[in-house]
C-alpha cells in the first residue's frame, strides 16, 4: 500500500522512542515522500534509527531532511548506507544542513564515498557550506556518477577561483548531469568562464539547465559566454538574473544568441537593462528560431524598448512567453523615449 507523504511538524523534536514508534507505520506503508523539514532529531541515535528503518523497509522515493538538527556521525553513516542500498530513493534534500562540521569535514566525506555508485537522481545541497575542500571532495565523487540528473548548490558562497574550477571539471567529466543550480553564490566573471570551458566539452548530451542568478557577474563575463553560445548543442535554459550585465553585456551576446540553436529559455530579470539592451534583444528575437521564453522583469525598459520588442514579435515564430512587469507613465515616457534607436531596428528587421 502506498501513501502520498509523511511530514513532520516544523521544529518538532523527535527522540529515539518517537522514531522507533514510527516503525509500525514504515513497515505498513510505502511513501512517495517523507519530509522531516526543520525537525530536531535529538541525540542518542534517533536520526540513525529512523534512517535505518527507512532503508530497511525501503520507505520513500523522496526524503527531505532540509534544516534538520541533531545529525550525529552515526546518522550520516546510516544516510550513506541508505543512498548506497535503496533502489527507490531518488530525491534527497539536505538544504541548510551543514556538511562540513567534525573532523576533516566528516559528513561530506561520508556521503562522497557512496555517491559514485548511488542511484539518486536529484540532490539538494543548498546552504550546506560546500565551498573549498568540501566541494572538491563532492565533485571528485560525482565525476563518475551516472545517475544524478539534478544538483542544487545554491547559497554556498562558491567562489570564482577554486570552486569554479571544480564545477568546470564536473561539467568536463560528467555528461549525465542535466540541471545545475548555482544561485546566490560568488562565481563572478572568472567563474562563468570556467563553467563555459566545461560546457564546451559537452557535445550530444550534458547540462540542459544552468541557473546563475545573483553571482556578481558583469558584462565582462559575457565574453566567454559569447564564445561558447554559437556551438552549444545541449544547454536549453540559462538564467543570468540579478547580475549586473547592463546593456553592454547584452550587446556582447547579441550576435551569439542569434546563431545559437539550443537555448529555449533565457532569464535576464533585474540585470540593469534599458532600452538599448531591449533593442538588441529585439534583434535576437527577429533572428532566433528556437528561443521560447525571455524574462526581462525588473529592468528599466521604457516605451522605445517595448516598441522594438513588439515589432520583433511580429517576425518571431518561436517565442511563447515574454515576461515583463513594467509600470509606465506612457504619455511622459513617449516624450523622452529613445526613439532614435527605433529607426535603425525598423530599417534592418522590419521595413527591409
Amino acid at each position: 500500500m502506498e501513501a502520498a507523504e509523511m511530514t513532520s511538524s516544523e521544529r518538532e523534536r523527535l527522540d529515539l522512542g518517537s522514531c522507533e514508534a514510527l516503525e509500525s507505520v514504515l513497515k505498513t506503508l510505502s511513501f512517495r515522500s517523507i519530509s522531516l523539514n526543520e525537525a530536531t532529531l535529538q541525540e542518542n541515535g534517533a536520526a540513525a534509527s529512523l534512517l535505518e528503518m527507512i532503508m530497511f523497509y525501503d520507505s520513500a522515493v523522496r526524503l527531505d531532511l532540509s534544516g534538520v538538527g541533531g545529525m550525529e556521525p552515526s546518522a550520516w553513516r546510516s544516510l550513506a548506507l541508505l543512498l548506497k542500498q535503496s533502489p527507490r530513493l531518488s530525491h534527497l534534500d539536505l538544504t541548510d544542513v551543514s556538511l562540513v562540521h567534525g573532523p576533516v569535514h566528516g559528513p561530506v566525506q561520508v556521503l562522497s564515498r557512496v555517491l559514485p555508485s548511488s542511484r539518486i537522481s536529484e540532490l539538494h545541497l543548498d546552504g550546506t557550506g560546500l565551498s573549498g575542500r568540501p566541494l572538491f571532495t563532492l565533485v571528485g565523487a560525482l565525476r563518475t556518477n551516472r545517475s544524478l540528473r539534478r544538483l542544487h548548490l545554491n547559497n554556498n558562497r562558491l567562489n570564482s577561483y577554486q570552486d569554479a574550477l571544480q564545477l568546470g571539471d564536473l561539467l568536463r567529466f560528467n555528461s549525465t548531469l542535466e540541471t545545475l543550480q548555482l544561485r546566490d553564490n560568488l562565481l563572478e566573471d572568472d567563474g562563468l568562464e570556467e563553467l563555459c570551458d566545461g560546457l564546451l566539452r559537452q557535445k550530444e548530451e550534458g547540462l540542459k539547465i544552468l541557473l546563475l542568478n545573483n553571482n556578481h557577474i558583469t558584462e565582462r563575463g559575457m565574453e566567454p559566454l559569447a564564445r561558447v553560445l554559437p556551438v552549444l548543442k545541449v544547454l536549453q535554459v540559462l538564467d543570468l538574473g540579478q547580475n549586473l550585465l547592463g546593456n553592454e553585456g547584452v550587446l556582447v551576446i547579441r550576435q551569439p544568441l542569434m546563431v545559437n540553436s539550443s537555448l529555449l529559455q533565457l532569464g535576464l530579470k533585474r540585470t540593469n537593462i534599458s532600452c538599448e539592451g531591449a533593442v538588441a534583444l529585439a534583434e535576437v528575437l527577429a533572428e532566433t528560431r528556437t528561443l521560447q521564453v525571455l524574462d526581462l522583469r525588473q529592468n528599466r525598459v521604457k516605451v522605445g524598448g517595448l516598441m522594438a520588442l513588439s515589432l520583433a514579435l511580429g517576425i518571431n515564430r518561436s517565442l511563447v512567453s515574454l515576461e515583463l512587469d513594467l509600470k509606465l507613465d506612457l504619455d511622459r515616457d513617449l516624450e523622452s523615449s529613445n526613439e532614435d534607436l527605433l529607426p535603425q531596428f525598423c530599417t534592418t528587421h522590419v521595413c527591409g
